[in-house]
């Protein structure tokens, strides 16, 4: 394990940055912090991509599985622990909270063809595929007390049913609704609410919150024959991948680990596990599936260890 954290010490700033916070659990107050930090706002490569996003939303949301999409590099810059008060933030941030329905979500530009049940138009409308990634990143940004932001939490958090949260979306969006009943719940709608609850104080240990964990462990228990809205817990599920997009093992793992209740869960334990025997023998992770829009990037590539899957891996094992 030393072996693993120092070579993540000496990796990219924002790995470091998150090694010390996170695995060595350093105060944000430690001068060795505040040193990673400082790399990581003069990193290039960060500025590059702050930089890119400012122009929210940029293109239009065709799928929320678009990698490269600013919504994905939103939520990854929140990741890496970006705040408000960071330089080119809150200009940023003043976009993304331009657009809000009334009744809380703030939106995206989508377009959703007619025969998918869209209006074949561009939109500003949200989805329960999208909406909870803006508020985690204005949360993990600070503005979790902003009365906008609540609002917004509120309002999604008011959709959980019994078997957790189900495919939902803006009236702007017509008829459309995703591949699969509609009593049933949308995993990747349920990840991301995790996502959002678990990062809110006051939503951690919610009876949504709850309920959306409980029915991410269960499309696991039922993998072998339960997948709503063609959601698969199966090979692909389990190859290692970063960053944390779309519906995989790591970023499943990653947000269910956040939960204390879940512990000592049998069904999280066996997920961890797969990915524990997939380190090599330096502890070290390598992708197994890539996502091409981030190919410049240490996890763009299926050759060498990663840092920053290596650091979601550490983490997951550790909490």
């Amino acid at each position: 394990m030393d072996q693993t954290i120092n070579w993540l010490l000496t990796s990219s700033p924002q790995v470091e940055y998150r090694t010390r916070l996170d695995i060595l659990h350093q105060p944000e107050t430690d001068q060795l912090v505040i040193a990673a930090r400082k790399s990581m706002l003069e990193n290039p490569m960060i500025k590059d991509l702050l930089k890119e996003i400012t122009n929210w939303p940029g293109t239009i949301l065709v799928s929320h599985k678009s990698a490269g999409h600013s919504l994905h590099k939103l939520v990854f810059l929140a990741d890496i622990g970006l705040t408000i008060h960071d330089p080119g933030m809150q200009e940023l941030i003043g976009y993304v909270l331009e657009h809000q329905e009334p009744d809380g979500p703030f939106e995206m530009l989508t377009n959703i063809p007619t025969h998918f049940g869209g209006t074949g138009e561009d939109v500003w409308s949200w989805a329960l595929c999208d909406a909870p990634s803006i508020l985690y990143a204005l949360v993990k940004f600070g503005l979790g007390d902003d009365p906008r932001v609540k609002r917004g939490i509120e309002s999604l958090a008011g959709l959980v049913r019994e078997n957790g949260f189900p495919c939902a979306g803006s009236t702007k969006l017509g008829t459309f609704r995703g591949p699969g009943k509609k009593g049933d719940p949308c995993p990747y709608a349920n990840l991301i609410m995790v996502k959002l609850l678990a990062a809110t104080p006051q939503y951690c240990d919610s009876e949504a919150c709850h309920q959306a964990a409980e029915s991410l462990l269960h499309c696991w228990e039922e993998r072998l024959t339960f997948h709503p809205y063609i959601f698969y817990m199966g090979n692909d599920f389990c190859k290692l991948k970063a960053p944390l997009v779309w519906f995989d093992i790591i970023h499943v793992s990653y947000v269910l680990s956040q939960l204390p209740w879940l512990k000592k869960d049998r069904r999280l334990a066996e997920m961890k596990a797969i990915i524990a025997q997939k380190a090599d023998a330096d502890g070290c992770f390598t992708p197994e599936s890539i996502w091409t829009a981030w190919k410049e990037w240490d996890f763009g590539q299926k050759k060498a260890p990663s840092p920053w899957l290596t650091y979601l891996a550490t983490k997951i094992l550790n909490d």
